[in-house]
């Protein structure tokens, strides 16, 4: 099987269950945006020991971002076809993600003012995910449907790796005050 198709040089490219779009269409910006994300949670993988927690929760997102990929890849009259979890994100996916927030976050103390990312090569990957993935989020609300989990799973996810930045490393670098007397 050849990895290319040809398919896509008209400048569309095709749907789960589907269907074409322009590849510059809402759902698919925001899908590429999604493919960064995990692209970016790849690199920071890359940095964290084989089965460790941190490589084990990795992945678990890494995988979640398929289902919200493929969910961002249907048309809204395929949307039926969707499987909870499978290829549609589920409210359960969201209340997962806000489970790890927590527990991550019961570990140590939280800074309480902006931090400087950048402290390891870990939590900075984790940093970059981060802010790739407020993009995807961003991007999501031009193309996911109103009853969608899709944004509410972006959102926390951008939480839970600020929150995993944080926890990778170890104690935050605060920034300085803008004020000069304090």
């Amino acid at each position: 099987m050849k990895i290319y198709t040809k398919k896509g040089d008209d400048g569309t490219t095709g749907l789960l269950f589907g269907g074409r779009v322009r590849k510059d269409s809402p759902a698919i910006e925001a899908n590429g945006a999604v493919d960064e994300a995990q692209a970016a949670l790849g690199v920071a993988r890359a940095e964290a020991a084989r089965g460790a927690e941190l490589d084990e929760l990795l992945i678990t997102l890494e995988r979640d971002l398929w289902v919200l990929m493929a969910e961002l890849a249907t048309a809204p009259d395929n949307r039926a076809k969707l499987t909870p979890g499978a290829s549609l994100v589920t409210a359960e996916m969201v209340e997962a993600l806000e489970d790890r927030i927590d527990d991550i976050n019961e570990r140590f103390t939280m800074p309480e003012e902006f931090v400087v990312p950048g402290q390891n090569p870990t939590a900075a990957q984790l940093d970059v995910a981060r802010t790739v993935v407020r993009r995807a989020e961003r991007l999501a609300l031009a193309a996911a449907p109103a009853d969608s989990q899709v944004v509410p799973y972006l959102n926390r996810l951008s939480d839970l790796l600020w929150t995993m930045a944080r926890w990778q490393e170890g104690e935050s670098l605060p920034s300085r005050s803008p004020n000069p007397k304090e």
